[in-house]
């Protein structure tokens, strides 16, 4: 297998991976035992969405691992350790939500530790997908409390998720975890900085991003800004500050999975169309 393998470029051997990938997930899902989601949440309009919300993260996060692996070897090589961060980020996440959906098919129940699994890795890798994508000239040597761009990045996801987390098991109060996971996130919008010139970032200077990606920084920003207030949202719901009754869990699983596809696999795709640009104007 690997003398064939190593006969194609590495752009195909990532699509053969991917897909083998997919492929091995449906076997294992078929040999599992598949369900009619018709028949299982017959009267059951809001479960029936969370299946398939889980279904689609899981499928849409695969097949933009093969794109991101594929599209890799398409744009200069100082942009390739951005493009593998994009397809490490979904393919992490297509993973989880494949255990995810199992375990909310199988036991009716929606996985709290599956997805926080998935963020511990997943979001500190989009946090420092910044500086990977507008170059290392473009951060500062700014510090806070002692640490740089870097270190403030995963720091705040950290603070963020850590928080987030307790706060959702019951382990500290809901709106101390909620308040508390807010300032993780406040540390990356103070070291990546606002969209559009609103604020250009503790760790970032504006002048030294290349025009031509100027946009897909300032999209990841707004991503940042915008896409992740979702979380929230769902948060408030999933542990009763905000009273949905007996549906809060099935709700909090639709608007973080809804997040989870806008902001991982949005943020590569902006990601990518900045380095194809950066790319065709370097050529």
């Amino acid at each position: 297998m690997n003398s064939k393998l190593s006969k194609f470029s590495p752009r195909t051997n990532a699509i053969i991976a991917g897909t083998t990938l997919l492929v091995i997930m449906f076997a294992q899902n078929v040999t599992a035992g598949a369900v009619d989601p018709a028949d299982k949440y017959a009267g059951d309009a809001l479960g029936r969405a969370t299946f398939f919300m889980f279904f689609i993260g899981y499928i849409s996060m695969g097949a933009a691992f093969i794109f991101f692996m594929s599209e890799r070897n398409n744009v200069a090589p100082e942009y390739r350790t951005t493009m593998t961060i994009s397809a490490l980020i979904v393919g992490i996440a297509a993973f989880h939500y494949y255990y995810m959906r199992g375990v909310y098919m199988d036991l009716d129940v929606v996985s709290t530790d599956y997805r926080y699994m998935d963020w511990i890795i997943t979001v500190p890798l989009m946090a420092l997908k910044f500086p990977s994508l507008v170059g290392k000239d473009a951060i500062t040597d700014n510090k806070v409390l002692g640490l740089g761009f870097t270190g403030v990045c995963f720091v705040g996801a950290i603070i963020m998720i850590a928080f987030g987390y307790l706060g959702e098991i019951g382990e500290i109060d809901a709106w101390a975890g909620l308040i508390l996971g807010g300032v993780g996130w406040a540390m990356i919008l103070v070291a990546t900085g606002l969209p559009f010139g609103w604020y250009d970032g503790k760790g970032v200077d504006n002048s030294k991003i290349k025009d031509e990606l100027l946009w897909s920084a300032n999209a990841l920003r707004t991503f940042i800004l915008v896409g992740w207030v979702i979380y929230p949202v769902g948060y408030l719901v999933g542990t009763g500050l905000v009273d949905a009754g007996t549906d809060g869990q099935e709700i909090m699983a639709i608007l973080y999975n809804i997040a989870d596809m806008i902001n991982k696999i949005g943020f590569g795709v902006v990601a990518w169309m900045g380095a194809k640009k950066a790319s065709a104007m370097m050529s």
